[in-house]
């Protein structure tokens, strides 16, 4: 009876030690640094990551996708699963922004004008229908009053990571998360030449949501880091503002 009393410890302390997290794609980058910093607390923990779309994540996890913690792009998402596949209310972590990027330098004082140019044919933009980024960046153009003008020129990426990729291959301004930019390998891209700012007061502040699937003690440890003063120091490096 002893030896099956430590084996169910053991199982049950293996099982706590893993963590499996779904997480929005505009966190690409900050993910990689708050799980390495996480690691030098809890050097036990086991984190695996799946990146992808909010909107897909949400729908894997209606399905029964196995995560143990949700970090959404914005709050709605987790406010549809709340309830029925997650019990404890998300928590707001911290606030992306958007900018707008090209991997050729470019001439920003003139916003409008540059977007209506014929100088940029293409604009890469995050879809709207699966990336709360995407959204977020029709809400700017629609009160920068260009959307419908410039709408023929859209290359729509199913994630804001995807979006960056076509930003940097295919199009000649994207419209970005800017912790992109604060990504080493996009260090060539920070500066005025290449990214601006879109004002914030354009778009509806883009909320980032952590919720917990699973109540494990291990989940629960990690949501709570995220909302840590270490944890916001990171985030804050990648470009989020922290509450």
């Amino acid at each position: 009876m002893r030896w099956f009393i430590v084996l169910l410890v053991s199982i049950t302390l293996s099982f706590s030690a893993s963590l499996k997290v779904a997480v929005a794609a505009n966190m690409s980058y900050a993910i990689d640094a708050l799980v390495k910093d996480f690691s030098s607390i809890d050097p036990d923990a086991k984190i695996s990551t799946t990146i992808s779309s909010s909107g897909k994540l949400a729908a894997q996890i209606a399905h029964g996708a196995p995560y143990d913690i949700f970090l959404s792009a914005n709050t709605s998402y987790v406010a549809k699963l709340y309830k029925q596949h997650i019990s404890q209310k998300p928590v707001v972590y911290a606030y992306g922004a958007l900018v707008y990027l090209s991997r050729d330098p470019q001439d920003f004082s003139d916003l409008k004008q540059l977007l209506l140019s014929q100088k940029v044919q293409k604009i890469a933009i995050a879809n709207p229908k699966t990336a709360p980024y995407g959204k977020a960046a029709f809400e700017a153009l629609q009160n920068l009053g260009v959307l419908n003008q410039i709408k023929h020129k859209f290359i729509y990426g199913e994630s804001i990571s995807q979006t960056l990729t076509y930003t940097l291959r295919a199009t000649e301004i994207g419209i970005v998360a800017k912790s992109a930019i604060f990504a080493p390998p996009l260090s060539h891209l920070n500066n005025a030449k290449h990214y601006k700012d879109i004002d914030a007061k354009l778009y509806t502040p883009i909320k980032q949501a952590g919720a917990i699937i699973k109540n494990t003690p291990l989940a629960k440890k990690f949501l709570s880091y995220l909302q840590s003063n270490r944890a916001k120091k990171i985030l804050q490096k990648y470009g989020y503002n922290t509450p």
